[in-house]
């Protein structure tokens, strides 16, 4: 059985369904023919979700992960077979500057979600998706594995910590009587086309170079999992998919490219001005902002073993397939239909979305 087939007709609701990933997770659930529901905030003014027309093929609705009452409205009027978790604030620098709103909505969302789950019988299988940053950070040389320390040194990191500890508590607690399988994702950083959130490295990348600016690099020596946004959907709808057939595969997944893929932020952006051309260049400015980790890497052994995941794009055709999405976009191109080749093409020869 190919994915494709498995999401087709299936009601799939998507927490974060207006953010950067959403976006590109409802695109590819909606090629595979599921009926997609979404719960989230309104999206920003410039969304990938505006411009993907994700909307027109699906039910949006708009919502605060905050708000346990009207989220369990929407399990009850939908009930969703399949839920992905995607909702949260994301960004580390935001999290210095609003650390009770990053709890509030990486913690207590995770928890108004398991609950909102809890309500409705229709649920087979929830995943969480949280970050390669969940881990105790002691920048060794090797990768984490599932089973070393949680503890992510700042608050977004942290909060996502916590949402992996609530999900364990909720899925030994109630989900294993309810025969709901659970799985959490932690996946590296991701890149790709339509992604216009701030103190990113590609976004930053993609505003200086289209206004013709020097691109302005704050850690070009801090070692990141980077891989093109596909990379982790792809695993989740395979998690996904095999934990609802075979529930012993459910389970915690480190999601992240291979170790050669695991690159500086200057290589990265020496890669992305390749690309770009047109003059493209970098400075390096320490700019004296908040603690990130400098040296961060997966080890992805269980989610290849147990689901049989592996990455298909090296990280030089990820910084590719950004450019061009980009230059679609710039050139007021159809960006839905460029999303569209670039999902077939990762696809390209394999039975499964």
């Amino acid at each position: 059985m190919s994915i494709l087939d498995f999401y087709r007709d299936k009601t799939v609701l998507v927490t974060g369904h207006t953010g950067f990933k959403g976006s590109w997770l409802c695109v590819m659930l909606q090629i595979a023919g599921a009926n997609v529901v979404g719960y989230a905030l309104k999206p920003e003014r410039e969304s990938l979700y505006a411009l993907s027309k994700a909307g027109g093929q699906m039910e949006s609705v708009e919502g605060d992960i905050r708000d346990l009452k009207h989220l369990k409205s929407v399990f009850r009027q939908y009930q969703p077979e399949l839920v992905f978790h995607l909702a949260a604030q994301p960004i580390v620098r935001t999290s210095y500057e609003d650390p009770v709103f990053t709890y509030e909505t990486n913690v207590m969302g995770t928890v108004n979600l398991l609950e909102s789950v809890r309500t409705v019988s229709s649920v087979a299988a929830v995943l969480n998706v949280t970050t390669d940053k969940v881990y105790e950070n002691r920048e060794w040389e090797w990768g984490y594995r599932e089973t070393d320390p949680l503890d992510g040194y700042d608050p977004y990191s942290n909060s996502k910590s916590c949402s992996e500890l609530v999900t364990h508590s909720y899925k030994k607690s109630f989900f294993g009587s309810m025969g709901t399988a659970v799985s959490t994702a932690r996946a590296g950083n991701v890149i790709g086309g339509g992604d216009f959130a701030k103190d990113r490295i590609i976004p930053d990348c993609i505003r200086a170079a289209m206004e013709g600016k020097e691109i302005v690099i704050r850690n070009p020596y801090s070692i990141r999992p980077f891989q093109h946004v596909l990379e982790p959907l792809g695993a989740y709808l395979m998690i996904m998919e095999q934990q609802a057939r075979f529930p012993e595969k459910q389970g915690y997944y480190n999601v992240g490219p291979e170790e050669g893929d695991c690159i500086t932020v200057g290589a990265l952006a020496d890669l992305f001005c390749e690309e770009w051309k047109d003059g493209a260049s970098w400075k390096n400015i320490c700019d004296e902002g908040p603690h990130e980790a400098a040296y961060l890497k997966l080890d992805c052994s269980h989610i290849k073993h147990n689901i049989g995941w592996k990455p298909r794009w090296n990280i030089q055709k990820a910084v590719e397939k950004t450019v061009e999405w980009t230059k679609a976009y710039q050139s007021h191109g159809d960006v839905r239909a460029c999303m569209e080749r670039q999902i077939h093409e990762f696809y390209k020869g394999r039975t499964a979305i």
